[in-house]
């Protein structure tokens, strides 16, 4: 049981972790935030142009402050890139402040879904498969070490991973009452 006001999704890119984390949301009467757009609306540009004018290392800045801030409001569902689990900083925060969910998707299942995607910056190169592998390479150890539970995604439909998703939280989540007035996101 990990008691804590708030959920946060991990996992590779195109796992689903928003439109999963919104239905999770809706379900747990959470307040929805997904980090990425939070950098977006942050920056007034999209994450393609922050990476163009600064690069990995600006974007993973400006994802760890945001980060750090989102994570702190009580009682929200957050999604999390897929690399912001990178920063040791990053996997604290998520340790210490809620229930971290890994939505596990294949690389084969990745493909898939981001066929027709082309606004991820680090997916723009010729071999998706081989630059998708060698992200899962990094990161799926760490997604394994920060999980307090996992869940498979791609197998079933939407509403079942939904379902499975839900009975899984319900035996590893405890959620904690928010006593914070920032709680409004």
């Amino acid at each position: 049981m990990n008691p804590s006001p708030n959920l946060f999704l991990i996992g590779p890119t195109g796992a689903g972790k928003t439109s999963i984390g919104r239905r999770l949301a809706a379900h747990y009467g959470l307040p929805f935030v997904d980090l990425d757009q939070e950098i977006e609306q942050h920056c007034g540009v999209e994450i393609s142009t922050v990476f163009e004018i600064e690069g990995e290392e600006g974007f993973r800045q400006r994802e760890s402050a945001l980060l750090d801030a989102c994570s702190q409001r009580p009682g929200i569902l957050l999604a999390t890139g897929a690399g912001a689990v990178l920063a040791s900083d990053n996997r604290r925060w998520l340790r210490e402040r809620g229930c971290v969910i890994w939505l596990q998707a294949t690389v084969d299942q990745q493909l898939e879904r981001l066929q027709r995607d082309h606004r991820r910056p680090l997916l723009a190169v010729p071999d998706r498969q081989q630059r998708l592998q060698a992200m899962a390479e990094v990161r799926e150890p760490i997604y394994r070490e920060l999980a307090d539970l996992a869940v498979p995604v791609g197998q079933a439909s939407l509403a079942e991973t939904i379902d499975h998703c839900i009975a899984l939280v319900d035996e590893c989540w405890q959620r904690v009452p928010s006593t914070d007035s920032r709680q409004s996101a």
